[in-house]
């Protein structure tokens, strides 16, 4: 019996070599899943009862296998059948056309798996007809054969984990320039043309965290102007980014120290982007410093 289709928790994700699996774990990790490469077929109802049995804290895991484990195709099968009687194993088969796959191993001059040392042709062939069996028994079939990245990632996505379209997660980063910029950001954004609450007496030990400092900074000249201004960059840039199927995007809000502007800038545009629906996240890098 198959999985439920709306249940996501665990996935099998597998398919023919070049069809993608690599960038789909990529993806999936992004997205909070638990990815384990390769897992040998015989481990994989130890992993289950592991998992039923919350002795791993994942909520939602993906293995990623394929005919480069030995015992793959005489074990996975029967594994799978069983272990769909305990868990909503729901497995994504990979597929891509015989001209797409030879033009991916051509152009990354890699031999194929199942023919080293011969035509690629001779082991796309071999492999296609060695896991028919398994394609088979997937919940989902995705050809990648003329899929970017970005509209592979929106077709599993949409048919794989039923939503309407990509998640993209924006990461808020607070820090200061004495510091250094940080290394991951994506977008950078200086604070520093505010006035500066550190040449306030009363504000200079209390930190962007503050009521004092947050009103101060949020009162002062020109950031209401650069608040709305920055709001409607991320509000254009935001859909854009998504289409191209970026995952989170790193905003780093800088100040001199780290401790007042850009913290009050950085909590004031999380607090916009969530009225607008967005996945926010906020860290203050060097608040503590």
């Amino acid at each position: 019996m198959k999985a439920a289709r709306d249940d996501n928790r665990f996935l099998i994700v597998t398919g023919l070599s070049g069809s993608g699996k690599t960038v789909v774990s990529g993806f999936l990790e992004d997205l909070g899943y638990y990815c384990v490469d390769n897992l040998p077929a015989k481990l994989i109802h130890g992993f289950v009862d592991l998992w039923l049995k919350k002795k791993v804290e994942l909520d939602r895991v993906a293995l990623v296998m394929d005919i480069r484990e030995p015992h793959f195709l005489t074990d996975f099968p029967k594994i799978l059948r069983d272990i769909r009687k305990r868990v909503p194993a729901r497995l994504l088969f990979l597929d891509a056309s015989d001209e797409a796959l030879v033009k991916r191993f051509s152009e990354t001059r890699r031999p194929h798996p199942m023919a080293p040392g011969k035509r690629i042709m001779d082991g796309v062939r071999l492999e296609r007809r060695r896991l028919r069996n398994i394609k088979a028994m997937a919940d989902e079939v995705i050809d990648t054969s003329d899929l970017t990245i970005s509209q592979a990632k929106d077709a599993i996505t949409r048919r794989v984990l039923k939503e309407k379209s990509l998640r993209m997660q924006a990461v808020l980063v607070s820090f200061g320039y004495k510091h250094g910029l940080p290394l991951d950001a994506d977008l950078v954004f200086d604070t520093r043309f505010l006035p500066n609450p550190f040449y306030v007496d009363r504000l200079r030990n209390r930190d962007g965290k503050s009521r004092a400092v947050r009103e101060f900074v949020l009162s002062s000249t020109g950031t209401a102007e650069f608040l709305e201004a920055l709001t409607g960059f991320l509000d254009v840039l935001w859909p854009r980014f998504v289409a191209e199927g970026k995952s989170t995007l790193t905003v780093a809000v800088g100040c001199t120290g780290g401790k007042h502007r850009s913290v009050v800038i950085a909590e004031e545009l999380r607090s916009r982007l969530r009225k607008a629906r967005r996945d926010v996240k906020i860290y203050h890098r060097d608040l503590y410093k």
